[in-house]
């Protein structure tokens, strides 16, 4: 009896929306805009009955309920596309940039003496596939002019292993690394573009570098120590903070300038899965105990992340407005098909329907009118974030952004949370139209004019 009577409330709500006109459909609503830029007074001017008119009114507002769901998924799809691959590049420019994960000591200025012994116990983790000491601290370039420059200094050894964890030769763009030998006969040095756009550094450009690092306090104030550096290379990692405050030297002269003899400011290594780093950091971290400590790339970028989290937050609740606004068409489209079909209602109700299967009437026509919104949004959402990969219709200035174009990146528990939220408002949207129906009495119904 229950599959029978879900049939009937079906068959009644496919009559119904039937009745409204032409099938809802995306020519549907194109061609009821049209009537209505036709017709100034349309759906009160114009032949046909009243009746008529209704039923032409009716369909129109269905067709602008269809569109807003339609509209609000494929915005909601499109955006949270941009958002999540706009997270993935920035990850995996990090990820190329810099180490999965480094070791620092505690409270001991930044410098870490046994790391030696730490070398090798980071090693010995089966997930670590990659381990180097280096060294990183604040310096101040010259180029020959008055204008100084405060940067990051980078210490790494001449091996695979430490050129690997800094990404050195995937992103060098111009020259060669700083390990071999020069004409000027100074140790060599790499920069990031923008930093050398700023300089105007070129390969062979001798610049001097000064560090207040670990240098004696007199009564003439402090000494900088410093070191005169050739550049022989400059590299690119499309990340603001490396390209533009990040320069690259020999591990034993970063050593050198920075007064740290034999010591190094801690050691960064590279695991097999990425997404691992936090699992491995933190065994390593109780493996190494206290004064060491262990941070992954997702600690060292937290903020970074939360704010790009907080934004994919921001602009769906922003967007799912849409929808709710497209739900309150639906509420309208039925309301106002509960009173075009009022006698109707009292007849059904009269031959033994009973005022549950006339509230599932309308609340299967509300949700028709949400599968098909959301079924023609999705596919819409999905059709432009494929062209927009494919044909990169929107480009962005590198020179502004860390990104030269729009990355999109469907991920599909976000398109499946959208389409079911989607089709939770437009149920939602249902209830009230639905009750209204149901309590409806027959004999009054009936009457009604």
């Amino acid at each position: 009896m229950s599959a029978g009577r879900g049939r009937f409330e079906r068959f009644v709500a496919r009559r119904y929306l039937r009745g409204t006109g032409r099938r809802i459909s995306v020519f549907g609503i194109f061609r009821a805009l049209g009537r209505f830029l036709r017709r100034p007074w349309w759906p009160f001017g114009g032949g046909g009955t009243v009746d008529e008119r209704d039923s032409r009114l009716v369909a129109f507002i269905s067709s602008l309920a269809v569109g807003g769901v339609a509209v609000g998924v494929m915005a909601l799809i499109v955006v949270i596309g941009v958002l999540n691959g706009l997270q993935e590049s920035l990850r995996d420019r990090i990820l190329s940039g810099g180490p999965h994960a480094h070791v620092m000591e505690l409270d001991s200025g930044f410098q870490m003496e046994d790391w030696e012994t730490v070398l090798d116990r980071v090693r010995q983790d089966e997930n670590v596939v990659a381990a180097s000491p280096f060294v990183f601290n604040k310096v101040v370039l010259n180029a020959g002019d008055s204008y100084n420059e405060s940067v990051v200094l980078r210490g790494i050894p001449d091996d695979p292993e430490g050129m690997r964890i800094a990404g050195l030769m995937e992103h060098l763009i111009i020259g060669e690394p700083p390990f071999g030998p020069t004409e000027s006969g100074n140790p060599g040095i790499v920069a990031g573009r923008g930093l050398a756009q700023k300089l105007g550094l070129y390969q062979g450009k001798l610049i001097t570098a000064a560090s207040l690092q670990n240098t004696p306090l007199s009564t003439l104030g402090f000494s900088p120590a410093l070191a005169r550096f050739e550049v022989t290379g400059i590299f690119q990692t499309g990340l603001y903070q490396y390209d533009d405050e990040l320069v690259m030297a020999p591990l034993a002269e970063a050593q050198a300038l920075l007064g740290l003899g034999e010591a190094v400011t801690g050691i960064e290594f590279d695991v097999s899965d990425p997404w691992e780093a936090r699992q491995v950091s933190a065994r390593l971290e109780e493996a190494l105990g206290w004064p060491y400590r262990v941070e992954g790339w997702q600690e060292l970028n937290s903020s970074l992340f939360s704010a790009l989290r907080l934004e994919k937050l921001g602009m769906a609740v922003v967007l799912i407005l849409i929808v709710l606004v497209a739900s309150f068409n639906i509420v309208s489209t039925l309301v106002m098909m509960v009173a075009d079909r009022t006698r109707e209602i009292g007849i059904l109700r009269s031959m033994g329907v009973t005022a549950r299967s006339v509230g599932k009437v309308f609340t299967n026509m509300g949700l028709f009118i949400g599968v098909v919104g959301t079924t023609l949004g999705a596919a819409l959402g999905a059709i432009l974030a494929w062209a927009l990969t494919r044909y990169e219709f929107i480009a962005l200035p590198s020179d502004v952004y860390f990104i030269d174009r729009l990355p999109i990146s469907l991920a599909p528990l976000d398109v499946t949370l959208i389409i079911l939220g989607s089709l939770l408002i437009s149920y939602l949207a249902t209830i009230y139209p639905a009750r209204k129906a149901a309590a409806l009495a027959p004999v009054d119904a009936i009457r009604h004019e």
